[in-house]
């Protein structure tokens, strides 16, 4: 049996089953990546929740894993070479779980910088830019007076959804006809923007219609279906 002990954040967040990958996340669009795509990989796993509302991410416990004190983070016990790995950002993660099974990214080389091109297209421009978005309009930001970055952040939204668009014509996933961890990275957070922000009028979100069926193609995977609420928001 694995022993954990030595890891902080394994002793605060006890694990039921140290054999197997553990995850510590929160139902966030960068959280349910990993979810989704364990569950699309059926790797077995145990998620922890860590809550950002009452700042579980700020604990010491949850910072000797990821210093940044952003979820989502794994440990995986049976890591390259046998050994523990603790591992955080999530398009971190997603590669490495691709490394580790061979799946969710093309097998040739061409074809797997071509996804991984666009994994990071998401975690340096869709990410932060439609994250900001949600912040100067859903939260916080909607009360400053001047509306300049909610103006910058909302046309960098719509500019970067046609660059997705774009991209999607005549195809049914970022890759073709294969679902990657292209995909998984990226559909939450548009999936956010449209659903939880509430800022698709906002981002003219329904004039880009290779996005819109995409999203609802990769919202019916079971996969997803399950994936985007692990660990559950509340507990």
């Amino acid at each position: 049996m694995s022993d954990l002990s030595q890891f902080p954040i394994a002793r605060h967040w006890a694990a039921s089953n140290p054999e197997v990958i553990q995850l510590y996340s929160f139902p966030t669009p960068n959280g349910v990546k990993v979810s989704i795509a364990l569950e699309e990989l059926g790797l077995p796993y145990e998620a922890h929740r860590v809550s950002i509302m009452d700042g579980d991410q700020h604990t010491e416990a949850f910072r000797s894993l990821n210093p940044n004190g952003k979820i989502p983070a794994i440990l995986d016990p049976d890591g390259p070479d046998g050994k523990p790995l603790q591992l955080f950002e999530s398009g971190a993660i997603l590669v490495y779980l691709t490394e580790k099974t061979g799946k969710l990214v093309p097998a040739d080389a061409h074809g797997r910088l071509e996804c991984l091109q666009w994994v990071f297209f998401q975690m340096g421009g869709i990410g932060p830019m439609f994250g900001q978005l949600g912040f100067f309009y859903k939260f916080a930001g909607k009360d400053i007076e001047d509306k300049r970055p909610l103006e910058r952040y909302a046309g960098e939204t719509k500019r970067l959804l046609g660059v997705l668009d774009g991209r999607l014509a005549g195809r049914e996933f970022i890759m073709g006809d294969d679902y990657t961890i292209a995909d998984i990275a990226t559909f939450p957070w548009v999936r956010t923007v449209r659903d939880f922000y509430e800022a698709g009028e906002l981002v003219e979100f329904d004039s880009f219609k290779n996005v819109n069926s995409w999203l609802e193609r990769c919202m019916s995977r079971p996969a997803s279906q399950k994936g985007l609420n692990i660990p559950p928001r509340d507990g």
